[in-house]
């Protein structure tokens, strides 16, 4: 009797090892060759991981391919992380389509137009009779098809979780990544975010005798003033009591200014150089924190997973500084935060409204068009926002005032407001080109360039020692700790009014309203974190109210404090100190610092283009 319940149980065993289903997973971010698939790495806190986007403008992406290997022969059913991204707008199908060939065999389903939320979609089934196979990526439409990973399996019912949590458990098993992040080294200071106030800390620090590591989720540096958002610096060097602040800008900035130019006015080259030429700098591009242990009141360690490969890093040092712009080092450490509007009572400033609110300045999509001196047509596209003969916008590109989701949240949702942005671009191209009765003017213009990577204002303010406020800067209120000056007036956005009544609850373009001031140095201790003892800022997520951002958020500007960081952070490494220490017994070093400066000497200021104004009458002094 034993032996024969031995031999079922044996059986048995047999039986369920050979039902065990066979599976591959694929991280799309990963194919080997991406054709004209680009990689979206803006939302991977939110959605779990990198995608690829097809981002054509309404013509089709080249094919993206790589070789994959099947454990075994046999029938696989597959499964496709996708999302349909007109679906907060429009009910029915999507303009993303794209599909799914294995070897020369192209799968039933076509992907990417069903759905309201990212979801792991059927694509059908294909029978393999070889292990090593092609997977090819193929575009339908050129309208921004996503998918984020793809997923064979011989049992139909074996479909990945969509929970974010369990999903990246499944990703992490499914792909044999090691449950730690491999030890990237300890530095001096590691930098997050390579940004212009980001390149500007690394190079800065690293020229005083730090040891740095730059972290950028990005394939290129710059952040808003790179060829991939294309935005000019604006703000004014040379002004203020260190006037030797901003002379590294003139190492690495473009010589030509303008929004959405020709990517080269940009010189992404230029800022790479500058960076990789530091000896003391280990930049790692490609890379997006995601992760922060902390010791206490500090942060001990950042963890950065790659955008494409998935490889998880971890970084020490006694400093860190975040340059994100979304504060996302600080949020993730519990740092104090700041989001949206303060009300007019809390700071006691102007212009405040008189209830606080959550709305922020929101972010551009930019564009422009081009002539092709004969007839360019462009697809039909309606998901969801009508145009007509009295709202239609008649231009042939869009920069800043194309701004959305200021009543929205820019962090949480991000996607969306990014997605609507080229929702109105297309849909208002298209009726130009298709649906206007006098539109000689746009028959041979063809759209050249339009930003996938949105470009963002505000979100998250981390809250230092000191919070910088509208009096502050309009009553020139001075602090024995004045660094960087800033030179813009107070830019503050706010939904342009005519937009909102042809679109209501769905406007996409902006107005702005100024305030001068006089250039304002900007107090160190708006540079740290007031609760977490070893972290840096610099950018538009420093310790300002939502009034005063409208003043520091300009890139010269942003980039002079993050020489000012570096100079902090040397002083840190010399005195084994924190942020706070250097303002308590070593802010009169880092004066001095910043009176010499970190730039060459000699250069010539050429990016005068875009300085801003100031007040003609001298401050009111206090």
């Amino acid at each position: 009797m034993r032996k024969s319940n031995a031999i079922l149980l044996l059986l048995l065993f047999i039986s369920v090892m050979s039902a065990r289903a066979a599976s591959l997973f694929v991280e799309a971010e990963s194919f080997q060759q991406k054709g004209g698939w680009v990689v979206d790495q803006q939302f991977m806190d939110l959605m779990g991981s990198s995608y690829l986007l097809a981002h054509g403008l309404g013509k089709t992406v080249n094919d993206a391919t790589t070789s994959i290997t099947f454990p075994e022969k046999g029938t696989y059913y597959v499964f496709v992380r996708t999302y349909n991204w007109t679906s907060p707008w429009h009910k029915g199908e999507g303009p993303g389509r794209f599909t799914l060939l294995v070897g020369n065999k192209r799968l039933a389903t076509d992907l990417g137009t069903q759905g309201t939320e990212w979801m792991w979609q059927s694509a059908g089934k294909v029978s393999v009779k070889e292990g090593e196979q092609k997977l090819t990526l193929r575009d339908l439409t050129g309208f921004d098809g996503r998918c984020d990973a793809i997923y064979f399996t011989t049992d139909e019912r074996d479909v990945p979780p969509s929970d974010l949590k369990q999903l990246s458990s499944f990703r992490r098993k499914a792909l044999g990544l090691p449950d730690q992040p491999q030890d990237a080294g300890s530095y001096d200071l590691v930098v997050v975010g390579g940004g212009v106030a980001g390149i500007s800390a690394a190079v800065s620090a690293a020229r005083l005798g730090c040891k740095v590591a730059l972290i950028h989720d990005r394939p290129v540096l710059g952040g808003n003033n790179s060829s991939e958002i294309r935005v000019h610096l604006g703000g004014r060097i040379e002004a203020g009591p260190y006037k030797e602040l901003g002379n590294l800008q003139k190492e690495f900035g473009p010589e030509k200014g303008g929004n959405a130019q020709p990517g080269d006015y940009y010189e992404d080259a230029k800022k790479w150089e500058v960076v990789t030429n530091e000896k003391n700098i280990s930049l790692f591009s490609n890379f997006r924190a995601f992760g922060v242990t902390m010791d206490g009141g500090a942060i001990q360690s950042i963890q950065a997973k790659h955008i494409e490969t998935g490889e998880e890093l971890s970084f020490s040092a006694p400093v860190f500084s975040d340059c994100t712009g979304d504060g996302t080092i600080g949020y993730l450490g519990g740092a104090d935060y700041a989001m949206g509007r303060e009300s007019k009572e809390e700071f006691g400033e102007e212009t405040a409204p008189e209830v606080a609110d959550k709305m922020t300045m929101g972010s551009s999509v930019q564009w422009y068009s081009v002539d092709k001196k004969e007839p360019a047509g462009f697809p039909s596209f309606s998901y969801g926002l009508t145009f007509n003969d009295q709202n239609y916008e008649k231009v042939t590109m869009g920069e800043w005032t194309w701004e959305t989701g200021m009543n929205f949240d820019q962090i949480k949702d991000f996607e969306r407001i990014r997605d609507y942005g080229l929702l109105v671009v297309y849909s208002n191209w298209s009726y130009l080109k298709n649906n206007l009765k006098e539109n000689n003017m746009y028959k041979n213009l063809e759209l050249e360039w339009v930003a996938y990577v949105a470009g963002k204002r505000e979100s998250r303010r981390l809250l230092g020692d000191y919070i910088l406020k509208e009096d502050d800067l309009r009553k020139n209120v001075v602090h024995e700790d004045g660094t960087a000056s800033t030179t813009w007036t107070i830019d503050l956005h706010y939904p342009d009014p005519k937009n909102t009544a042809n679109f209501p609850e769905k406007e996409f373009k902006s107005i702005a309203k100024h305030t001068p001031i006089y250039p304002y140095p900007i107090p160190y201790r708006c540079l740290y974190s007031r609760n977490i003892d070893n972290l840096f800022m610099a950018g538009r997520n420093i310790s300002v109210t939502h009034v005063a951002l409208g003043t520091v958020r300009v890139m010269r500007t942003t980039g002079m404090m993050g020489e000012v960081v570096g100079m902090a952070a040397s002083l840190c490494k010399k005195y084994d100190a924190t942020p706070r220490d250097i303002y308590r017994y070593h802010l009169k070093e880092l004066k001095l610092l910043m009176k010499e400066g970190v730039g060459k000497k000699g250069l010539s200021n050429n990016q005068q283009y875009n300085e801003g104004g100031t007040l003609k009458e001298k401050p009111i002094m206090k």
